[in-house]
């Protein structure tokens, strides 16, 4: 996945896929050290920016935002469980229920 692919997905910009499903993203909270490194490392955005997009999203009523969840084993089963979901682990952690897309 390209790096816009990706900052387009994670600023709740891009609402589906090519195939018409519809785009679920999951996210840790701001303070978890994996999501600040995912932020920074392959999306190459403070985690603020991201949370400054998502509330402008929310209090504007004009999209989505990212569906937080409290583990990487929330993360884990709900991206596994839901269609078109995305989200992002820790390296060695994706079993076969997910599909591992790296940012480039």
């Amino acid at each position: 996945m390209t790096l816009n692919v990706a900052r387009l997905i994670f600023t709740m910009r891009l609402l589906h896929w090519p195939d018409g499903t519809r785009v679920r993203v999951f996210v840790l909270p701001d303070a978890d050290p994996l999501h600040q490194e995912f932020a920074k490392r392959s999306l190459d955005l403070y985690p603020r920016q991201l949370r400054r997009v998502w509330d402008r999203h929310l209090f504007s009523g004009a999209g989505a935002i990212p569906v937080e969840v409290s583990s990487v084993e929330e993360m884990l089963r709900r991206v596994a469980e839901t269609p078109g979901a995305v989200g992002y682990l820790p390296d060695g952690l994706a079993r076969g229920e997910v599909r591992v897309v790296n940012v480039q």
